[in-house]
């Protein structure tokens, strides 16, 4: 069974008696910080590891009036230690999930798929960002909006693959999937319609298995039954896909940020593709928005 907005996820997550752990990569950040200790405190994560400048987190969490020793702080300078040292609590199964904080997002990742640390699946990573809109009466995922800047068409599998994975974790048992371009018929000299085809006999011959791929389908045919029909679309998914995989991370980054500041979207999102999710969210976001990205981790971690 889908979600149906963020409220489910987080309660989903407060719900769990299972706790995970997060290992904070680059902890030294006030608003990181206080979104963890928040975090906590409501139950969506347990006792995180705070890695980053020992003092400076110390001092934060005074000043916040949480009790520095109540945390595991590991004391680390560098931001590629700080990276290193979360990818090493996960490989020795102390932290089920890694966060990003005041580091740069590659400090993260290059540990992340070192052959030898094991947490590598051999797929391309993308962003899973889960939508909240309001013409929905479910979430919806776009992938891949901040990862993969031209993806090639192996490269567009794994991000099928990636999404499935995540929503299966999720409760959707059959994920609908549609691959956006901008016409509905395959044209040569349009990849995006070419690829969208191939993706669909992937899906066909059990390459992509457990969903339905769709594609290639307008973005517009993929938000509305009526449009659908009144263009003779023939789809079920039509207005409740759970899935929209866009054509480069340009139209993914632009279609996001039209649905937010136009559509009044909320969005929420974790990278995949290895065997443990990493939250990356902006300093901007909102408190919810790190919530509802801590939580989908939690439930989706292994």
């Amino acid at each position: 069974m889908a979600y149906r907005n963020f409220d489910e996820i987080v309660e989903a997550c407060k719900s769990n008696p299972e706790k995970k752990t997060v290992a904070v990569a680059g902890a030294a950040d006030d608003h990181v910080l206080k979104a963890l200790v928040e975090a906590e405190a409501a139950g969506i994560v347990s006792k995180p590891y705070l890695i980053g400048r020992q003092a400076y987190v110390e001092n934060a969490l005074k000043e916040m009036g949480a009790d520095p020793a109540k945390s595991t702080i590991i004391n680390v300078d560098s931001k590629e230690a700080c990276g290193e040292e979360a990818v090493r609590l996960v490989k020795e199964g102390k932290a089920d999930f890694i966060m990003k904080g005041i580091i740069d997002t590659k400090y993260v990742l290059k540990p992340l798929v070192k052959k030898e640390n094991g947490l590598h699946t051999g797929r391309a990573m993308c962003v899973f960002a889960y939508n909240e809109v309001p013409q929905m009466d479910k979430l919806m995922v776009v992938a891949d909006g901040g990862m993969i800047p031209y993806p090639t068409l192996e490269q567009k599998k794994d991000i099928i693959l990636n999404c499935v994975e995540s929503l299966h974790k999720l409760g959707v048992e059959r994920p609908s999937v549609a691959v956006l371009a901008a016409v509905e018929k395959v044209n040569p000299k349009m990849v995006e319609t070419t690829d969208a085809a191939a993706l669909v006999e992937m899906n066909k011959s059990g390459e992509i298995p457990g969903c339905d791929v769709v594609g290639p389908i307008s973005f517009d045919i993929m938000m509305s039954k009526e449009i659908a029909e009144r263009k003779g679309y023939d789809c079920p998914y039509s207005g409740s896909f759970d899935c929209a995989i866009v054509p480069t991370m340009a139209a993914g980054n632009l279609m996001h940020k039209a649905m937010i500041i136009c559509g009044g979207t909320k969005m929420a999102g974790v990278v995949v593709g290895a065997k443990v999710p990493v939250v990356l969210t902006s300093r901007g976001a909102s408190t919810e928005e790190k919530f509802v990205s801590m939580a989908m981790a939690s439930l989706i971690s292994e």
